[in-house]
């Protein structure tokens, strides 16, 4: 049976005469499928490029009359996504398993994480990809046979809708996505099957770079705002600290007292930095906390531009694991700064903690 073929059987699939032969149970939970990241956009025949949204990654099972929403973790999020959980009921399917991200746009209708942890806007469910359908299971079905089973059944807009695909050439869909201030890219072979964990079927790639520094300091609070002003960042290059920026925006008031309570212990009078900032009214700590930074470029002189905190900092946890070096090159094209080096002891750890992410949440 050709692709196109199966395409049509799995999207045309009808409830009609099958209600009680199919069972209300899907009988698996998924991990869901993750892109790895890439540096730069390509084009790649067989691919398809996608919005990337900037959300809470989602998995909605339909069970009959019951729905669930599970995060990426496996909580269950029912009931802070009220309405999408409704609309979920009504699609034309019994039994359903969709993945997507739930996100809240702004005025310009691009995804805002803040807006969505804050409750600022309507959330809504991006969804790409359809994991079970009617009692077929579809995670071992090519992507373009998933996608048009899932054309069937979610609409274009609405609380759920189908997420965006882009220009087909993908480094169209990455101008597109500059232009239009999106997160980035999603790259998809049109080929590949689910896989339940991180994937080369899947790549993305961001338009504002996002990483992990360390916190060598702060400056004081001015005007309206408390606790602290900007956060002031560092990273290594070999055993040499540098600065490489400072960051004040992206915070809420919780998030400024959470990191103020935290940095207090660490004030020290001075800090060993090879370029340190300049300014008053600064105070330096020890750098074992870290931060997660959306920017989108190295400066020419060495610093990060359009900053943003992320994500909160965790203090370090040592852990005695066998450390290999591995390089992570931040690098403006026009600048022969770099690399910087990183400890990443047994898999993808954070900055100079010796512990994992998921530990450093924890």
């Amino acid at each position: 049976m050709s692709q196109e073929d199966s395409a049509r059987r799995f999207a045309s699939i009808s409830l009609v005469g099958k209600e009680n032969a199919l069972s209300d149970r899907i009988p698996f939970r998924v991990h869901p499928m993750l892109a790895m990241l890439v540096r730069k956009p390509f084009q790649r025949a067989g691919w398809t490029f996608e919005e990337k949204y900037d959300g809470y990654r989602v998995l909605a099972y339909r069970e009959g009359a019951r729905v669930t929403l599970l995060s990426r973790n496996n909580k269950d999020r029912t009931g802070s996504y009220p309405d999408i959980a409704n609309t979920m009921a009504g699609l034309p399917a019994r039994t359903l398993l969709l993945d997507g991200e739930v996100v809240a746009f702004d005025r310009g209708h691009v995804s805002r994480f803040q807006l969505l942890q804050k409750g600022k806007a309507e959330p809504s469910y991006a969804v790409f990809d359809c994991l079970y359908l009617n009692g077929n299971d579809m995670r071992r079905q090519s992507l373009s046979v998933r996608r048009a089973a899932l054309e069937n059944v979610v609409p274009k807009q609405g609380r759920i809708f189908l997420s965006n695909r882009l220009a087909e050439d993908g480094l169209e869909a990455y101008r597109l996505a500059k232009k239009r201030g999106y997160e980035g890219i999603v790259a998809k072979e049109l080929m590949s099957p689910y896989i339940e964990h991180r994937s080369n079927g899947w790549l993305k790639v961001k338009v504002h770079q996002e990483e992990e520094f360390v916190i060598i300091g702060y400056t004081a609070p001015a005007g309206m705002r408390t606790d602290l002003g900007a956060l002031l960042l560092g990273g290594y290059k070999g055993k040499e600290l540098l600065y490489v920026g400072k960051v004040g925006t992206g915070f809420d008031k919780k998030t400024l007292g959470m990191l103020a309570r935290s940095l207090r212990p660490l004030i020290r009078k001075r800090l060993s930095v090879a370029n340190p900032p300049r300014g008053k009214n600064i105070t330096y700590v020890a750098p074992r906390l870290v931060a997660q930074i959306a920017f989108a470029e190295w400066t020419a002189d060495h610093k990060l531009r359009q900053r943003s905190f992320s994500d909160c900092a965790t203090t370090r946890t040592r852990r005695k694991l066998p450390c290999r070096r591995m390089p992570l090159e931040f690098k403006n094209p026009r600048s022969d700064f770099g690399p910087f080096w990183w400890d990443f002891p047994g898999g993808p750890l954070f900055a100079v903690t010796g512990a994992t992410s998921v530990e450093l949440r924890k």
